[in-house]
């Protein structure tokens, strides 16, 4: 089956242009007309339109029918279009999942090509396992190929807060070329605790946890393979980052230990670690960032102060350090000033 491939352009700065992808069936008889009637409605402007194939993400097949991209280490920028987390989809016997969409359109189209380079199966659901740009963005296009989007049921507050800061970062960010077509997708359904989806002859169980990384943090299991997705409960190489409960997140990491799996995909790195071993960095990380900031607390330091001494020996353990870890400590200090 061929997709819809257009060129498309901001109406108001026609200068700024991207190569876009509206998935399919197409014809070359309705292309021009589809084509345009999707930009217009985005404040877009078409140059051209045909029926072909995407550019398709690079993905590793790390068990049986389980597909994982893994992204780069870094902030998103131009050269990256948002690709800088660890994400992925899971092949059934009747449905696709996929699980985690990318940090832009063009992000989520080029997973789209790699599940169609795979399988001709329908694309069932995207599941979103928390709200981060980087993780969420490229939603638009599964929802356009009839997926319907999970997630946490905290998850729709927390990206609806965010959407104008999300979308102002990536286009600052990535620039307006690779955030072309970027639009904020809600989720058509939410997991309040657990839920299970049936890919035909496979199940997918979605479990939503209390606040850690964020409020609204979802894992996934495939019972078929015993791959757990962590979303960035774990990170690989990339520091955690903190933006919910740095005492939480100890806790669902240490319930997340007794559980069996034969492997996990975390959020970023990877793509695939052994379990529970691989989470063990970043709880390590997360308990010193408690110890040292408890500590900093009760001699009394302010939190400029613990800012520039808590964790410093890390710096050369994780990538982007030294622009996550203020944060971090910022973070801890006031979860726990008060205890």
């Amino acid at each position: 089956m061929l997709d819809l491939i257009l060129e498309a352009c901001l109406a108001d700065r026609p200068e700024i242009c991207a190569t876009r992808l509206l998935p399919g069936p197409c014809t070359e008889a309705e292309a021009e007309a589809r084509a345009r009637g999707w930009a217009e409605a985005r404040g877009l402007s078409v140059t051209a339109a045909r029926c072909g194939r995407g550019e398709a993400l690079a993905v590793e097949e790390v068990a049986p029918g389980v597909f994982v991209h893994n992204g780069a280490q870094a902030l998103a920028d131009s050269g990256n279009r948002g690709d800088i987390a660890t994400i992925g989809f899971v092949v059934g016997e009747e449905s696709v999942a996929v699980i985690d969409a990318g940090g832009s359109r063009a992000i989520g189209e080029a997973l789209y090509a790699a599940v169609r380079e795979t399988t001709d199966l329908p694309i069932g659901w995207l599941v979103i396992t928390h709200m981060h740009p980087d993780h969420s963005l490229g939603a638009s296009v599964f929802s356009e190929a009839g997926a319907a989007t999970l997630a946490h049921a905290k998850l729709p507050a927390a990206l609806e807060a965010r959407t104008e800061t999300y979308l102002d970062t990536l286009v600052r960010e990535a620039g307006p070329e690779a955030a072309l077509g970027t639009e904020v997708v809600l989720p058509s359904e939410t997991v309040p605790e657990r839920r299970s989806l049936d890919l035909g002859g496979r199940e997918l169980l979605l479990e939503a946890h209390p606040t850690a990384h964020t409020d609204n943090d979802l894992t996934v299991f495939d019972t078929a393979t015993g791959t757990l997705w962590t979303g960035d409960l774990v990170f690989d190489g990339h520091l955690p980052t903190v933006d919910g409960s740095v005492l939480g997140w100890l806790d669902v990491l240490e319930q997340l230990a007794g559980r069996e799996a034969e492997r996990a995909v975390p959020g970023h790195g990877g793509p695939v670690l052994d379990w529970p071993e691989g989470a063990a960095a970043t709880h390590d990380y997360l308990a010193r960032l408690v110890e040292e900031t408890r500590a900093a607390v009760a001699r009394g330091d302010s939190l400029s102060d613990a800012a520039t001494t808590v964790g410093q020996d890390l710096a050369g353990d994780w990538a982007l350090f030294d622009v996550f870890h203020p944060r971090n400590v910022t973070a801890t200090f006031r979860e726990l000033e008060w205890e």
